[in-house]
């Protein structure tokens, strides 16, 4: 019998021993080589798809949300409110805006897939995972929620019907044929708290502009929802814009007249000057403008830029309250 092979080894200049052949009895796999290479790192936070969540690129909405509690904290400070709400206020109506849309696009991702204009958003097309969507819902209420801390007890009382309001909207386009009325509460009630958060009660004036608020918000989107019309009517989902149908211009007209009504009722309980109700006159103009438009086939950039232009009636009435109490 052959003698098995004896393996070799020299000394390292340590004196230890170091393997260094062994004969092909031994049959053994070579060790992979180590890899210098650092670990990987974890994955980065996706701060693109998020910003796009909140809509960050386009605060229209924020806009429409802000402008009728700058109404209110005008309204009840009888001119200028103090710069410390202002901040808390303008703060504010980021973080809810934010959390709204937040929780509209959880609920409606499953819609949005089947909308042209909707199916690109982070949520519908799976580029950001769900779990990232409620850590910064979570982030942004806890956030708004910490902003109540500097505001007027009464506050505190009001502040959740707000949320209620916003998390129940998203689901009222399975429910009801008008889920611009949700929309129109929840923007509404900002003013409610604005009002509270200067007066520290509520008075009869905030209960008008609380109306005209919300009249304002079945107004606006409505027009904004002429965009998804078709989609809306394939897929199922409810919207004032369907209901209204071919009669889109009285049902914005109405709101739109009962929104300038309130707004005056408001403006006369507090004894505002009379530049405040020129500039309701001239929002009149204004709107009939637009419910003519609405009486002819109108397209979904059309649309958007009709929805657009309420920013700056938002704008004109905070104008015109200021103007009133300053004369």
């Amino acid at each position: 019998m052959r003698p098995l092979p004896v393996p070799t080894s020299r000394r390292d200049a340590n004196g230890s021993a170091e393997l260094t052949s062994l004969g092909p009895w031994a049959n053994v796999s070579p060790m992979p080589p180590r890899s210098l290479s650092p670990p990987s790192p974890p994955s980065r936070i996706p701060w693109s798809a998020l910003a796009r969540l909140i809509r960050l690129q386009n605060q229209t909405g924020t806009y429409l949300l802000l402008l009728p509690t700058l109404w209110a904290l005008v309204l009840a400070a009888q001119g200028p409110p103090p710069p410390s709400l202002l901040a808390v206020f303008i703060g504010g109506a980021f973080l809810m805006r934010s959390a709204g849309v937040i929780l509209n696009d959880l609920a409606d991702r499953s819609f949005d897939r089947q909308v042209a204009r909707t199916r690109s958003r982070p949520l519908a097309s799976g580029e950001l995972p769900r779990r990232h969507a409620l850590a910064l819902l979570g982030l942004l209420v806890l956030t708004a929620g910490s902003l109540l801390f500097l505001l007027d007890p009464l506050v505190f009382r009001l502040a959740p019907i707000a949320l209620l309001l916003a998390a129940l909207y998203p689901f009222s386009k399975r429910w009801i044929h008008l889920p611009q009325v949700m929309l129109g509460l929840a923007f509404g009630w900002g003013t409610v708290i604005a009002w509270a958060a200067v007066r520290g009660q509520l008075d009869t004036p905030v209960w008008y502009l609380f109306g005209a608020t919300a009249a304002w918000a079945i107004a606006y989107d409505t027009i904004y929802a002429i965009q998804d019309r078709e989609d809306d009517r394939r897929i199922g989902v409810k919207s004032a814009a369907l209901f209204f149908g071919s009669s889109i211009h009285l049902g914005v007209g109405t709101a739109l007249s009962t929104m300038l009504v309130l707004l005056g009722a408001a403006g006369w309980l507090a004894q505002i000057g009379w530049p405040y109700y020129a500039t309701l006159l001239g929002l009149a103009l204004f709107f009939s403008v637009q419910i003519g438009q609405l009486r002819r086939p109108v397209d979904p950039p059309q649309a958007f830029g009709m929805f657009r232009a309420h920013v700056w009636v938002g704008v004109a009435v905070l104008a015109g309250l200021l103007a009133g109490f300053l004369t």
